[in-house]
Order: C-alpha cells, then structure tokens, then sequence
C-alpha cells in the first residue's frame, strides 16, 4: 500500500487506537507482515482481532480510507426467519466486529462512529458483485463457509491500493462441502500473500477454550 493523507481521521472523532502487542510467535508474524494475508487455524487464537487491529492501524497511519468486512450469511441456517430486510438481518453478524472495535478504542460506540463515517463497512457477499474495492482493508472473516464462488468473486473486486486479509478455519466450516482449501491452493501461487497458520500453542481466548479445543482433537482424532 502507498502511504495516503488521511491517517487523521479517527483521532479527529476523538477514536485512538490502544497498542496491542503479539501474544504468540505466530501472532507476531502476522504483525511483522505487510502482504496480503491468510491467517488460518483453530478458533481463540486472535485471527479476526488481530486482522482488525492492523486494518485500523493501516487506516491511523494513512495507509487506506477504510475498513471493510465481509462475511457470507448463506451458510448460517436460521437468516429467512430474521425479521427485516437482508441487508438489517446481516447485521446480526456485525457483533463481533463491534466487540473488537470496543477492546481496540476503549469506547461501547467505535464501531458505530466509523460506520457511520464510512471508514468501517460491513456487507455479506450478497452486496458484492459489481463493485470495485479501492483504498481499503478488506477483512473476508469465516471463510471457511464460502463457496469458491464467492471467494473468486470476492478477490476479483479488489481494486487499486488494497489490502485484503482472509481469517478462517476449514474444521470450522458449516457447508456440506468445504470448498477453502482448494481455493488456497490458488493463493499460494501468489508472492502478494502470506500464510500463518495458527495452531494449539496461539489459543489466547482463554484456558478454558484452549482445554477445550484440545480435547475436542483428541476425540476426533481417536474417531
């Protein structure tokens, strides 16, 4: 990404952001990148958080204008009985997202306020034929539960000064067919991107989820 002049937008809404610092050595990898990025392994090990901070880091230091999110609504079973239009069902999946912004900037009404300066969007993939993403953080999270379709869809709309971070977990996925490891194969005939896959030793969510999660492999494993 090129450097650009408007690093000042969030501190001129009074929106700074807290310095976080790399919990593991796998975490630190993602920090220390500036290519695009996969970050792919077990849940509670910071992927969406840590893909978060560094989009809004890049946006303080002038990097891009925004943040935009994207996640699939298709897979989730229960989106037809929501009341309301798609677009204010998809914003059931904004929760965590407003979550992290509240950590980052220390303030319930973040997220809020950069979304309604258009420097955090959120859409679904839904919204995103026939558009062109320029000078922006993409954030493509859950991608464990897009088709290959809508991962080729989703790349083939990033345009000029980008950055695009995919944060998901193939054992996580709630499609009959999971179609994410085929498509990085893709990826990884691209110098543009780097992946870090994150494993037990990057679990930070709690010890509890940690136990969790180990045990759970255990039993798959003996399965």
């Amino acid at each position: 990404m090129k450097k650009r002049n408007r690093g000042q937008q969030t501190q001129n809404m009074n929106l700074r952001l807290k310095e976080i610092e790399p919990l593991t050595k796998n975490q630190l990898a993602a920090f220390e990148s500036n290519n695009n990025l996969v970050l792919h392994g077990l849940a509670g090990t910071g992927k969406t958080f840590i893909s978060s901070y560094l989009a809004y880091d890049d946006i303080e230091k002038g990097f891009a204008d925004n943040l935009i999110i994207i996640r699939s609504a298709v897979p989730t079973r229960d989106i037809g009985f929501l009341p309301g239009s798609e677009k204010e069902k998809s914003a059931v999946y904004e929760e965590p997202y407003k979550d992290v912004a509240t950590h980052l900037f220390d303030r319930g009404d973040a997220y809020e306020i950069m979304k309604q300066k258009n420097i955090v969007q959120f859409m679904t993939t839904s919204f995103i034929r026939g558009i062109t993403l320029r000078n922006a953080c993409i954030i493509v999270d859950e991608c464990q539960n897009m088709s290959f379709h809508e991962l080729d869809s989703i790349i083939t709309r990033v345009g000029e000064n980008c950055r695009i971070m995919f944060c998901g977990d193939f054992r996580q996925s709630d499609l009959k067919r999971n179609e994410l490891l085929s498509w990085l194969k893709v990826l990884e005939r691209m110098e543009e991107f780097d992946f870090i896959e994150f494993g037990v030793d990057d679990i930070v969510r709690s010890e509890f989820v940690k136990k969790y999660i180990i045990a759970k492999m255990e039993v798959e494993d003996e399965g």
